[in-house]
């Protein structure tokens, strides 16, 4: 039994076999990092901004497309991908470069959907019309909020406040295209208190996907300053796993959990250690939950009585009319 909504599950539902993303390198950069806002980025962005550096090492998007194919083929049987555009901020530019950078996915063998990571300012109707206009069974965009808390915003030096975040939301939702909004367990100065808050804050909007994210250090990042001098506590394995399940108990049921905790590339991570340890942390969630008789929105006023079929692979996915009619017209007041 499922316990929560998850990609996996949303994906089988929508194709009928598992689907891999392959994260694509367009070489755009971030408002953030060019002068435009800043040159820092945000606290916890390391240099390369989660990305595989392949454009800089001047690899087309086909010859990326069809590395990452092959070292999957090996993994797995399917042959259905999503192609995720992860380095930086994906629409950061003009909506005339957005398109011919998009024009160069159709054909691509085996595209079935896309996931744009993105921020929240750097989107309009033209640009959002234009990823539309792909017709991909699956259109994400991940958003990063990280907080709902606009003090917390601005000391994280991410650029943007809540309502930037909230308005795109319900432009995105305008066009037909889900938002996968990314928010961060443990931010500097933060409790669990806001953490919860921000999962609130996502539910009172048009929402489709989260991804979770515990707090690491990353070499070069400007976090990586602040935990040599001593000034940065981390959350604990425990503690994170904690915070964690209250948050998917109160976690929207129609919402598709996208990611449980944060990764880091090999070579990247500073601290904690066991962010590494990826199967065990997810078995500690997942134990944690069935022991405590947990699932996604068990603690909510709406509550089912147990977890809802769409949580199992072989189940139709909810209607979006299911999630519309559980969000307020504002989100509560912070």
């Amino acid at each position: 039994m499922n316990r929560f909504y998850g990609l996996a599950a949303r994906l089988k539902q929508s194709f009928g076999e598992r689907v891999q993303k392959i994260p694509l390198d367009f070489g755009f950069t971030c408002p953030n990092r060019d002068g435009t806002i800043s040159r820092q980025g945000c606290i916890f962005c390391t240099p390369l901004g989660s990305g595989s550096g392949f454009h800089a090492k001047s690899m087309s998007i086909a010859d990326q497309w069809s590395h990452w194919r092959a070292k999957l083929d090996t993994l797995y049987t399917t042959k259905r991908y999503l192609a995720y555009l992860q380095s930086y901020s994906n629409t950061y530019c003009p909506a005339k470069e957005l398109k011919r950078a998009l024009d160069q996915l159709p054909g691509l063998e085996g595209l079935s959907g896309i996931c744009i990571g993105t921020r929240p300012d750097c989107l309009d109707s033209e640009k959002l019309s234009i990823i539309k206009a792909l017709n991909l069974k699956e259109t994400w965009l991940d958003l990063g909020l990280q907080s709902s808390n606009d003090k917390t915003l601005k000391r994280i030096n991410r650029g943007h406040d809540s309502k930037c975040f909230a308005d795109a939301v319900r432009l995105a939702d305008a066009h037909g295209i889900d938002v996968c909004a990314h928010v961060i367990a443990g931010l500097p100065g933060e409790t669990e208190k806001d953490f919860l808050t921000s999962v609130e804050f996502i539910n009172q909007l048009p929402v489709s996907g989260i991804k979770f994210h515990n707090l690491f250090v990353g070499y070069g990042s400007p976090l990586h300053d602040l935990y040599e001098m001593g000034e940065l506590k981390l959350l604990q394995e425990n503690e994170y796993i904690e915070m964690l399940v209250k948050a998917i108990s109160i976690l929207r049921t129609d919402i598709v959990i996208h990611r449980l905790k944060a990764d880091a590339v090999p070579g990247e991570l500073v601290a904690p250690e066991w962010v590494y340890m990826k199967r065990k942390v997810l078995n500690a969630i997942e134990q944690r939950m069935k022991l405590s008789k947990i699932w996604q929105g068990c603690a909510r006023d709406d509550a089912p009585d147990s977890p809802p079929l769409w949580y199992e692979n072989d189940h139709l996915p909810p209607p979006k009319a299911l999630a519309h009619s559980k969000i307020r017209k504002t989100p509560p007041a912070k």
